[in-house]
C-alpha cells in the first residue's frame, strides 16, 4: 500500500499545519516541507535541494511513498550528506504524546523554528495532539522583541516554544536588558532547546533569569528530541553500544527514504527490538544519558583522537565564546589540530585561556592551535553553525 508524496511550502506554517494534520489522520498524502526556493526548484524539475538549499542530492524524489509514511524531513545532517528521513504517524504521535507526559500536560505551542526541520515541524505536531492553536512567530530573521511580542499572543494555562542555543542566547540578551522580554519568557513554563549541546554558560543565564529551559536530545530519526535533561521520554530506551548511543523506541523512523542500505545500517533489530544507531558517543549511567561527542567529529592529532565537540563545549565555557565554533584544520607538524573560529572579540590573551582550560580538561593534544575571527558565523535556517561552510571558509584562509 502507498500514498501519494506532496512536497509543501515549509515557509507557510500555517498550511503545513493543515496539511500534517491530514497527513497525520491518513486522510491525505504525505508531505515534505521545504523551504520556498526548493520548493519552486522541485516542482520544476522534481530535484532535491536538501534542508539547504546549497546541498543537492541525485537521487529522484519519488512520488509516492509507504502508506505507514507521513512526514519526509530532509537533512544534511553534522556530515552534509543529504538524507530524507521518513516518518510515521505513530511515531509522530508518540513522540508529541511522550513530551506532553514529560512536561506536565497539553499546552499551546509557540512556533519559532522552521517548519521544515524535525523541531519545527514537531510544534505543529504537538499542537494538533494536543488541541490547541500555536501562535506562529512572523518569519524572517529571529528577533528576541518579535518572540515577546509573538508570546503575548498565547493564552492556554501552559504555554510551550522550542529554540535552538542560537536563538536563547538572543532572548537572554535581550531579557537582561528589557523587563518586558523577560517577563514574556519567563511565562512559558517549557523552552525546549536542541539541535546541538547547549553551552553551560548559557544554560546557567536562562535559569538565573527564571527560565524554564528543557535541554533536549533527539534527531529527525527519532522524530525529534525523546532525551529530556538526560532522561528517556515516554517509552524511549537508551543504550551504550561500543561506545556509541543507540535508541529505541516507538519514535524511531521507518528509514531513509530511498536508501535500504543507509537504513539498514542505521536501523537494527535485536531481539524483537529496534535501535537506531546515533553516530554520538556518550555514556548512560542510572538511566541518565551524557552524550560526548560526534563519533565522527574528530581529529588526530599527534596520534591522539581529540574529539572537536568536546573541545568545543570547554571552549564554549568561557567568557566571551559562548556561541565559538571549533572545527579541524591539517597541520604539518600534528597531522591535524583544533581552531576556535568566533564572530565576537578576541582579547590578546584569549588564546591562552582558552587552551589553559582546554588541556586541563581534555589533554595538550586538544589544545586549540589559534582562534580565527570571522565577521559573521554562517548559518543554516535551523540556527545551528554551518560548519561545512565555516570549515571551508578556514580552508580557503589558508591559502
Amino acid at each position: 500500500m502507498t500514498r501519494r508524496l506532496e512536497i509543501i511550502d515549509g515557509s507557510d506554517p500555517a498550511g503545513v499545519e493543515a496539511a500534517l494534520r491530514t497527513a497525520l489522520a491518513n486522510d491525505g498524502p504525505a508531505i515534505l516541507p521545504r523551504d520556498r526556493a526548493a520548493v519552486a526548484a522541485a516542482l520544476l524539475q522534481r530535484e532535491q535541494t536538501l534542508g539547504d538549499p546549497s546541498v543537492v542530492h541525485d537521487a529522484p524524489l519519488p512520488r509516492e511513498v509507504s502508506r505507514a509514511v507521513a512526514l519526509v524531513i530532509e537533512t544534511s545532517g553534522s556530515s552534509g550528506v543529504p538524507k530524507r528521513v521518513a516518518l510515521s504517524a505513530d511515531a509522530l504521535l508518540a513522540s508529541a504524546a511522550a513530551s506532553e507526559v514529560a512536561l506536565g500536560g497539553p499546552g499551546q505551542w509557540l512556533l519559532a523554528l522552521p517548519t521544515h526541520y524535525i523541531a519545527g515541524v514537531q510544534v505543529l505536531v504537538r499542537s494538533i495532539a494536543a488541541g490547541t492553536r500555536p501562535v506562529l512567530q512572523p518569519a524572517g530573521h529571529f528577533s528576541a522583541q518579535v518572540f515577546a511580542e509573538a508570546a503575548a499572543g498565547l493564552d492556554a494555562p501552559l504555554r510551550y516554544t522550542s529554540l535552538v542555543p542560537a536563538q536563547l542566547a538572543r532572548v537572554v540578551a535581550a531579557a537582561q536588558a528589557d523587563p518586558g522580554i523577560r517577563r514574556a519568557a519567563v511565562r512559558f513554563d517549557g523552552i525546549l532547546v536542541g539541535g546541538q549541546a547547549l553551552p553551560a554558560p548559557l544554560h546557567h543565564e536562562a535559569q538565573e533569569l527564571g527560565l524554564t529551559v528543557v535541554r533536549t536530545y533527539g534527531s529527525s530519526e527519532t522524530a525529534g528530541g525523546c532525551v529530556y535533561d538526560g532522561r528517556p521520554i515516554g517509552r524511549t530506551l537508551a543504550r551504550v553500544n561500543e561506545g556509541e548511543i543507540e535508541l529505541s523506541g516507538p519514535t524511531l523512523a521507518e528509514g531513509y527514504l530511498g536508501d535500504e542500505e543507509l537504513t539498514a545500517r542505521k536501523f537494527r533489530a535485536e531481539h524483537g527490538v529496534r535501535w537506531y544507531r546515533t553516530d554520538d558517543g556518550g555514556t548512560v549511567v542510572d538511566g541518565i544519558v551524557s552524550i560526548t561527542g560526534r563519533l565522527d567529529n574528530v581529529i588526530i592529532s599527534g596520534g591522539v583522537k581529540v574529539s572537536l565537540d568536546r573541545v568545543e563545549r570547554i571552549v564554549q565555557s568561557q567568557f566571551g565564546f559562548e556561541q565559538a565554533v571549533v572545527v579541524g584544520r591539517p597541520s604539518e607538524e600534528w597531522g591535524q589540530v583544533s581552531v576556535v573560529v568566533t564572530d565576537g572579540e578576541v582579547p590578546g590573551s584569549a588564546l591562552e585561556r582558552i587552551r589553559s582550560a582546554v588541556v586541563d580538561q581534555a589533554g595538550r593534544a586538544a589544545s586549540p592551535a589559534e582562534i580565527v575571527r570571522m565577521e559573521r558565523l554562517p548559518r543554516l535556517s535551523s540556527g545551528k553553525p554551518d560548519r561545512l561552510a565555516i570549515a571551508s571558509w578556514l580552508q580557503a584562509l589558508a591559502g
